[in-house]
Order: C-alpha cells, then structure tokens, then sequence
C-alpha cells in the first residue's frame, strides 16, 4: 500500500486521503450536484478522489487547498465557507453565464514502496520515459519518492450559460475551447493544454466518459496536437472528466528528498441531453 502524508503539516487521517493516490492512477476532480442550473441557484459540487470516475467526496478543508474560486464574466468570489462543509462548493451564482469553478490543492508527498507500482504509474500516464531516467540518474528503485498537486475546473451552466472558459493562471490547466451548454458537441469537444502558460504539446490526455446511472466511468486516450489541443468525442446526456498530468525531475537534496514531481490537471462537464 502506497504512504501519503502532506508536505506542509499534518491532517486528520480521514482528509489525508485525498492525498492517496497517483501512484495507482487516482484523479481528483470536482464534481457538480448539477451540472446546469436556472438563475439564481446554487452552485454545489463535490471534492472527489478515485479510479475510473468514481471516489468519494471530500469536505470543505481550507488548509488543504491554495485556490478555490468561481469566475462568472469578469467576476472571479473565492468559495467560502466552513471546515467539514459538504458539498465543498455551495454558494449562489453571480448571474447568468457559464461559472468556470476552479480547485487548487496544496503540495502531498507519496513514497511508492515498490517499483512495480512506479512503473505501472509512468505506464498509464504515457510517462514511460521517466522509468529509464530514474535509473540513469542513479535513484533507488527500492523507495521512488514524489510530490504532488492537484489543479482542477469545473464548467457549470447557468440560466443561458453562454460565456467561456479561459485561461485561470494555474501552473497546469486545461482550458476548454467549447462551452458544453451552448455550443454544436456533434464535432466534439475541444480543449487546450497548458503548462505556465504554454501549451503542452503532443502530450496524453485521458477521457473519462460517464453515462447516465453509471457509477464508474470509461477511459479512452489522446494526444494534443502542436498548439496543445485536442477534440475529445462526447456523447449527449453523458458526464465527463478530463486530465493530464505533467511529470518533472527533482533534485532530492533542494527537493526534500522528493526525485519526481506530478501537476494533475482535469476538467470536468456534461454533454447536455439532446
């Protein structure tokens, strides 16, 4: 079993484990009770950690992120509210337009006991390269040490829902290029790749596509092209998460011992029904 326990300070065992996780392909996501809504409603979502769509809900825990905002137009209200709130996200909408929720947890450290587990982690997120790279560098394949953060959004429709998503100033985000409520998904659904500001390309992006009344969701892979983007298929009425997960070196000795960093960032939003 992987050990997880937060970089900065400590947290109550049930809360540490949102940190659990990358090693065996966990996302972290954040998840709308509704993904459209009239005017004037509340914008409530969910926290979830899990495998193939599916994971628990976390509460509201302000030491366990460094951004948790809603931009609607030009209007950007950080979440609010009080430890142990579920869901995480309850707050009224600013108006009409399309909310663009957006998550940033704090740093979490994994050790990955075995290198089976490491190699199995690199496999999945299309990061195979990094299993040759550990062992030029002359690492230990007894005890792969990482950190990880989280950077998720979310695309809530509101009243008309028309706006856009944009770019939020995440280290890693995925930037959806088609606002899900209004415009035509039958040529699919675009986004774009970016790490500090520049897009990612021909990197992997994962899919995962919920239909109604499921409770895990189906994974299916692609590539971003040389701007960063990909069209993604959709299919309507079905629930969607997307991620991707950028992959840095770390000195251990200026990195607290850390050899590898993860960035995971998703996006997740409904195809409306037809």
């Amino acid at each position: 079993m992987i050990t997880a326990k937060p970089m900065f300070r400590a947290a109550t065992v049930a809360l540490a484990l949102i940190a659990a996780g990358p090693a065996l392909s966990h996302e972290f996501w954040i998840s709308p009770v509704r993904y459209q809504v009239p005017e004037g409603s509340e914008l409530a979502a969910d926290l979830r950690v899990g495998e193939g769509f599916e994971g628990a809900a976390y509460p509201y825990v302000p030491a366990n992120f460094t951004r948790f905002e809603v931009a609607q137009g030009a209007t950007v209200l950080p979440v609010e509210g009080r430890a142990g709130d579920r869901p995480a996200l309850n707050m009224p909408a600013v108006g009409e337009g399309l909310a663009v929720v957006v998550h940033v947890t704090r740093g979490y450290a994994l050790t990955y006991p075995k290198w089976d587990t490491f190699v199995e982690f690199t496999q999945h997120k299309d990061l195979v390269w990094a299993q040759a790279r550990h062992l030029e560098r002359g690492l230990t394949q007894d005890r792969v040490r990482e950190r990880y953060t989280r950077y998720a959004k979310s695309l809530i429709g509101v009243g008309a829902a028309e706006g856009a998503d944009r770019e939020m100033g995440l280290l890693t985000e995925i930037v959806a290029a088609t606002n899900p409520y209004i415009d035509d998904l039958s040529g699919g659904f675009t986004v774009q790749v970016l790490y500090d500001g520049k897009p990612r390309a021909d990197v992997q992006v994962e899919l995962f596509d919920k239909a109604p009344e499921k409770a895990r969701g189906v994974s299916s892979f692609h590539r971003t092209d040389a701007q960063g983007r990909v069209t993604l298929p959709v299919v309507a009425g079905h629930e969607y998460l997307v991620d991707s997960v950028v992959f840095n070196e770390l000195d251990p000795e200026a990195g607290e011992g850390h050899e590898w960093e993860s960035l995971w960032a998703s996006l997740t939003f409904r195809a409306p029904k037809e």
